[in-house]
């Protein structure tokens, strides 16, 4: 443990990542902030993971719970962190933390700049999974997705997307894009298993045949990827929609066609071919170009850190420091000025804020757990802060002379008592209120 006593650690995010960090930090003697940008706490454990996987998120709630129920806890909600948010990271930084983890993810999304990707009917992923996983604002949004939907890139948020689209939707086509071949696919079996049903198999083998010379130049084995593309047909789930599941490889995505009405008519692709540079396999585009008849185009093709949080990005990602002061297994957790070219002192990253769309949960909870262990070192070869009054009660002094409605632990208590009491009333396997308006009149507020 670390030997100064009263270490106080801000912890920006209540995902996985944040909230086991939390925990390691309260089993050292460090008392911990949790600011979060939602109400709710899980962040995508919450919000990201299918709706209807209910044991898996019951499971993890009452973890979070847990953690949560840690006196040395201290939960702040509905808080957003950023130059253009509710307490900027240099305001943060000046309060007499510690150290500070931001753990808040990858909130924003990759973009291909594209022209057509402002026309209606075209959504980026994570935006759709908010939505029918229930996250205000995006819980109330419409989202116009319909007829043939191109699904780019073939990962496992693609098969979410898909699931949603073929089993609640029950569009009429639904075509995943892929920029490289069938043999580099990056989605499970198990979540091809929940739309393997409504795959169009003359099609697949057809789209085999026409990549096969390509993959054959590569070394690529055909029958190989076609075994393990069907391999969840044993476990596939009941067929509910008539929709109609394909996919196009070696095809990257260059504009997106609209009509007069704004609306999604075509996605043009670039066919590629496959070869091979060093050990690594990569895509290039032949200069042929041909247009898929699409109504919506949705990109599944990762996720990006927000820019305007107050720290150096690159790459969709905050940069880290090249030469760690406090590698962990060789990683660094360090937040990087690159502008100065020196560490951001006291700021550290873990999770997806470290390392976008990497892993699921268990993944953002070593990376959390890490991240502490980087602080850890730090803390040993820093003088703990003093101060007249506590960072925590400077944070809540400056959220309140800004009038801002903040969400306590006790307040997550009656919510989710209200949650309950609807989801038993309706009798349904889960229930979430739709708006922050409906969880703060949930909570008394």
């Amino acid at each position: 443990m670390v030997n100064d006593h009263n270490r106080h650690v801000l912890v920006i995010g209540a995902g996985p990542a944040g909230l086991f960090a939390a925990r390691k930090l309260v089993e050292e003697g460090i008392e911990v902030t949790l600011l979060n940008r939602d109400i709710k706490p899980g962040g995508l454990a919450e919000y990201g993971i299918y709706y209807d996987k209910y044991k898996i998120k019951e499971g993890l709630r009452k973890q979070f719970r847990q953690i949560l129920d840690l006196p040395q806890v201290n939960y702040l909600g509905n808080v957003t962190v950023g130059n253009s948010g509710d307490v900027s990271l240099d305001e943060l930084r000046g309060m007499g933390f510690d150290a500070i983890l931001v753990a808040s993810g990858a909130q924003g999304t990759k973009k291909m700049n594209l022209q057509g990707e402002d026309l209606k009917g075209v959504y980026h992923a994570k935006d759709v999974v908010y939505h029918y996983n229930r996250l205000p604002p995006y819980s109330t949004r419409e989202f116009h997705v319909h007829g043939r939907v191109a699904a780019v890139g073939v990962g496992n948020v693609m098969m979410d997307i898909a699931h949603w689209a073929i089993h609640d939707l029950k569009v009429d086509e639904l075509i995943g894009i892929a920029r490289r071949g069938p043999a580099e696919v990056k989605f499970t079996e198990k979540e091809m298993g929940y739309v393997i049903a409504n795959l169009d198999q003359a099609a697949l083998d057809e789209e085999l045949a026409r990549c096969a010379p390509f993959m054959q130049a590569v070394g690529q084995d055909v029958q190989a990827a076609r075994d393990f593309l069907l391999s969840a047909l044993p476990r596939a789930e009941q067929k509910v929609s008539n929709t109609r599941l394909r996919f196009e490889f070696l095809a990257s995505p260059t504009r997106i066609i609209g009509n007069e009405k704004g609306e999604v008519v075509g996605l043009e692709v670039e066919d590629n071919k496959l070869v091979l540079k060093g050990d690594e396999t990569r895509a290039v585009g032949l200069g042929t170009h041909r247009v898929l008849n699409v109504d919506s185009v949705i990109f599944c093709i990762g996720d990006a850190v927000d820019s305007d949080f107050g720290l150096p990005v690159e790459w969709n990602e905050f940069v880290k420091n090249p030469n760690p002061v406090y590698p962990i297994d060789g990683i660094s957790y360090e937040a990087y000025d690159v502008e100065h070219n020196r560490p951001i002192e006291g700021v550290f990253i873990a999770g997806w804020s470290r390392m976008s769309s990497y892993g699921l949960v268990g993944l953002a909870r070593k990376d959390g757990e890490n991240g502490v262990k980087a602080i850890l070192e730090y803390l040993k070869a820093h003088p703990a802060v003093h101060n007249s009054n506590s960072p925590a009660q400077r944070l809540e002094e400056k959220l309140n002379q800004a009038h801002k409605v903040l969400v306590r632990k006790q307040d997550l208590a009656r919510l989710e008592e209200a949650e309950q009491r609807q989801k038993q009333a309706l009798g349904v396997e889960d229930f979430k209120f739709m708006t922050n308006e409906e969880m703060f009149s949930a909570m008394g507020k």
